[in-house]
């Protein structure tokens, strides 16, 4: 596996390479991850089987990092075609372009997870172009990269439905992150709120992810405004960073918010984030961006009810539970559904109970078992892979 971001870098990508490599490496197939250094980070939680190499920060993103292509040549030279049955390219940036030229080195195929919906997300970070102008190159983009790989990985149908809509002529095979064991615990809120100084019985609403403008947190602050016109004590715990902190906090206060949200960062996965959900009285998404939407089902593993819109990936995911309710992006509608989950006791315990049983059928391991499948498909197809260079 190569992959432009990796931990300490926090986001669903990282989290989805972690599931699978580790479910992998229990399944007993080999699988090397390699994926940029950090500065700070020493490696100590790593793995022998993952590599770190040299790379540059991206201008303007402190966050994320830039390989450097002589370091990934240095370090694939020693790579021998018997040491390799299939190379897969996690990101579409640095990574896709050396995942390629390793693989046609060594004759052997390229599985490609698409795991960005480009077309929304290049929106808020090229913001001088025209929108129609960014959606045309992600498309182009996409179209082009998906040509040059054996095979993709969407996270979900709608996904795989918007490759095919682009013009992806390479099969794809819809294949979701599910979630690992330990997701499964059962957390502690009443632990999380007296850490906290969160009352017991306060109304607790929940966003886990990446604090970035395409998560459109936005909408969850003002309907958080309108909800508090019902709830007044209403709390919205704001779970992640990111590069919109600053822009939320601001509005928070425009809104008069200050008082009903909290920003909490990053937790850990296994302990701190778990008991978290588990403090939530619902959870609340509304990202229109979401290739999946994990966070959705790790909510659900801890029995905490979801209220969401049902856009791209999030709308797989809640059309298969029933520990959720689905909502339209819109401010009123949305806030009066947070509004009954909190304020109905017995209708919040009935959701929670079908939210644990939904989880079930996400369990990490039977999803890894399909990639090995899909692996085995792609090396089985051809026997020979080496094609021309590309460059980027």
């Amino acid at each position: 596996m190569i992959s432009d971001v990796y931990f300490p870098r926090v986001n669903g990508v990282s989290t989805s390479i972690n599931t699978y490599r580790s479910d992998l490496l229990a399944l007993g197939h080999e699988c090397t991850l390699v994926t940029p250094s950090y500065p700070g980070f020493d490696g100590a939680t790593d793995d022998t089987s993952i590599v770190r190499l040299p790379a540059m920060q991206v201008p303007r993103d402190p966050e994320d990092r830039l390989f450097k292509f002589g370091e990934i040549d240095r370090w694939a030279a020693r790579l021998r075609p018997e040491d390799v049955d299939v190379v897969h390219v996690q990101t579409p940036f640095a990574a896709h372009y050396a995942g390629i030229k390793i693989a046609r080195r060594l004759g052997v195929p390229v599985v490609e997870s698409y795991h960005t919906y480009f077309e929304h997300y290049l929106q808020h970070y090229v913001p001088v172009l025209p929108a129609f102008v960014t959606r045309s190159l992600a498309r182009r983009f996409t179209v082009s990269q998906c040509a040059q790989v054996q095979a993709i990985i969407s996270p979900s149908r709608q996904m795989a439905d918007a490759l095919r809509a682009y013009g992806v002529q390479t099969p794809i095979d819809v294949l979701p992150t599910g979630l690992p064991a330990y997701c499964y615990r059962a957390g502690n809120g009443a632990r999380f709120r007296a850490a906290h100084g969160i009352g017991q019985h306060r109304p607790v609403a929940l966003f886990v992810g990446r604090v970035a403008h395409e998560k459109n947190i936005d909408f969850l602050l003002h309907m958080l405004s309108d909800l508090r016109q019902r709830i007044p004590d209403v709390l919205l715990i704001v779970a992640g960073e990111g590069p919109a902190e600053a822009h939320l906090k601001k509005l928070a206060t425009d809104l008069g918010l200050n008082l009903n949200i909290l920003f909490i960062g990053y937790m850990d996965r296994q302990t701190t984030l778990l008991d978290c959900y588990r403090a939530a009285d619902t959870f609340v998404f509304a990202s229109r961006t979401e290739t999946q939407g994990l966070v959705l089902i790790e909510a659900l593993a801890q029995g905490t009810p979801v209220v969401s819109t049902a856009v791209m990936g999030t709308a797989d995911v809640m059309a298969q539970v029933s520990g959720g309710v689905v909502v339209r992006e819109n401010v009123e509608e949305f806030a009066t559904a947070v509004a009954r989950v909190m304020r109905d006791a017995e209708l919040r315990a009935q959701l929670s109970a079908k939210a644990r049983i939904d989880a079930e059928r996400w369990s990490s391991r039977s999803f890894a078992e399909r990639l090995v499948r899909l692996y085995g498909k792609v090396v089985d197809a051809e026997p020979d892979f080496r094609t021309t260079a590309v460059t980027p």
